[in-house]
């Protein structure tokens, strides 16, 4: 299994970093990206001490976690909601299915949600007969094309604007020259009705705070607003890292989030939920659920190093610097969370056999560490993901064999030295060509290696 889904990893990328329509589309939106995150961040007065005091919280809560978790189902449940505790993804499509079959419904509506997209909730209701639509715009766009996201933040950044003209065109006969604001409306129009007509409105959360038992939820659509409010029942999906202590938390993470995310200053929708609608309230869901998601995140909160992984909160800032991703883009990943924060993360979600190879699959430049707006030391961990596989014998043989053999050459500078200049260019010719030199020229090694030289000009000094 590990091997078959690194080849594809492999294949996948290769073919990738050579389609130049992609490149300009990922480098096109990327760099507005940047421009905007620029922008953003000289908001801060002291963007170093936001990312600090964001770190502390959440190593705080890392090393609290029941705790936390705790509070909040008591304050939550307190006002009248219902959490729902799921160990995997299993657990938890089959309770969000008990939900719906009892409130009678074959329709649904969905806001941006990464937490449901790793239990593939989607294809799970469709197989029963549950029409379950995504109301985010980007998410929308990728459901038509029955395609997973490729990117936390913006989940049809590999599209241009004319693939999802003719997309629309296809679909829902607009016209094929189609603007981006005629687009917006199309689908404004065909999803209006679907809040309307749903029984059942399912969220994710960008927060969850124990203090008070709310969710906290970003957008900058108000579709999730609608999803939440319009229903008479809200399941918000949300992994258990996601909690923060207090209220007065959100006044570190908002801004960070929404600057690091999309270089806003603060997202146009923030929204604390806390509980069904009360009998003093005019609106809100008459039952509200919270599935507090696990599916790996304890195997990753077991690591004493790599649980740091869990401060994330999903901008997606390190996916928009890392030149892997750059090149290779989000579906080739093959996980739900792709890129360098993906890299470090899915081999403990999904397993280490199958997915240890993310972890080689950066160029440690540190990039992603240095715009972490939580303060992940990214880089440092995917190293240390490496050595686990090692230690866990998932090496190959053959790759054993030869870090053997290299280890026992490289200690012994004589045998080194034995082997000249043309033995060692024709060792990589023939051992490499393919895994390091197919798209680029091999390094030529000296004739003499650097002690031989150092000694011969001794030798002739002396003389």
């Amino acid at each position: 299994m590990s091997e078959s889904t690194a080849n594809t990893f492999l294949k996948e990328s290769a073919q990738k970093a050579f389609d130049t329509k992609h490149r300009d589309i990922i480098n096109y939106n990327i760099d507005k990206y940047s421009i905007a995150f620029e922008k953003g961040k000289s908001k801060f007065a002291d963007l170093d001490n936001s990312k600090t005091k964001a770190n502390l919280i959440k190593w705080k809560v890392m090393e609290n976690l029941d705790r936390y978790l705790l509070q909040f189902e008591a304050n939550f449940t307190a006002r009248g909601g219902k959490v729902i505790w799921a160990n995997d993804a299993d657990e938890a499509r089959e309770e969000i299915y008990k939900i719906i079959e009892r409130k009678r419904t074959r329709s649904i509506v969905k806001s941006k949600s990464m937490a449901t997209e790793e239990i593939e909730l989607n294809h799970f209701l469709e197989s029963k007969n549950i029409e379950a639509i995504e109301t985010d715009l980007g998410e929308y766009i990728i459901q038509l094309l029955d395609q997973k996201p490729y990117h936390f933040v913006t989940p049809a950044m590999h599209l241009s604007l004319e693939d999802i003209a003719k997309l629309f065109h296809e679909k829902f006969d607009t016209p094929l020259d189609a603007s981006a604001e005629h687009l917006t409306l199309k689908a404004r129009e065909l999803l209006r009705d679907k809040y309307l007509a749903a029984e059942v409105g399912i969220t994710g959360a960008n927060f969850l705070v124990a203090e008070t038992g709310s969710i906290a939820i970003t957008e900058n659509e108000g579709n999730a607003r609608l999803t939440s409010t319009f229903p008479k029942t809200h399941i918000a999906v949300v992994g258990i890292e996601k909690i923060i202590p207090t209220l007065q938390d959100l006044e570190v993470f908002w801004p960070l989030l929404s600057t690091h995310g999309t270089g806003q200053n603060l997202t146009v929708y923030n929204t604390l939920l806390t509980g069904p609608k009360q009998s003093y309230e005019s609106d809100g869901p008459e039952e509200m659920y919270v599935i507090l998601l696990d599916n790996g995140r304890s195997n990753l909160l077991a690591q004493k190093e790599q649980r740091q992984g869990l401060y994330c909160i999903r901008c997606g800032a390190c996916l928009n610097v890392c030149p892997i991703y750059q090149n290779i883009g989000g579906h080739t990943y093959e996980t739900t969370y792709q890129g360098p924060i993906g890299s470090l993360i899915s081999p403990h979600l999904n397993g280490m056999k199958e997915f240890k190879h993310l972890s080689y699959a950066s160029t440690l430049c540190g990039k992603c560490t240095e715009v972490c707006p939580v303060g992940i030391d990214i880089q440092r961990m995917l190293l240390v993901n490496r050595k686990d596989s090692v230690e866990q014998g998932l090496s190959t043989k053959t790759e054993q064999k030869v870090w053997s053999w290299f280890t026992y050459g490289i200690q012994r500078r004589k045998l080194i030295d034995f082997f000249g200049g043309k033995f060692k260019n024709f060792f990589l010719r023939k051992f490499f060509k393919k895994t390091w030199g197919d798209q680029r020229e091999l390094p030529k090694l000296a004739e003499k290696s650097f002690s031989r030289q150092w000694k011969e000009q001794q030798k002739n000094k002396d003389s």
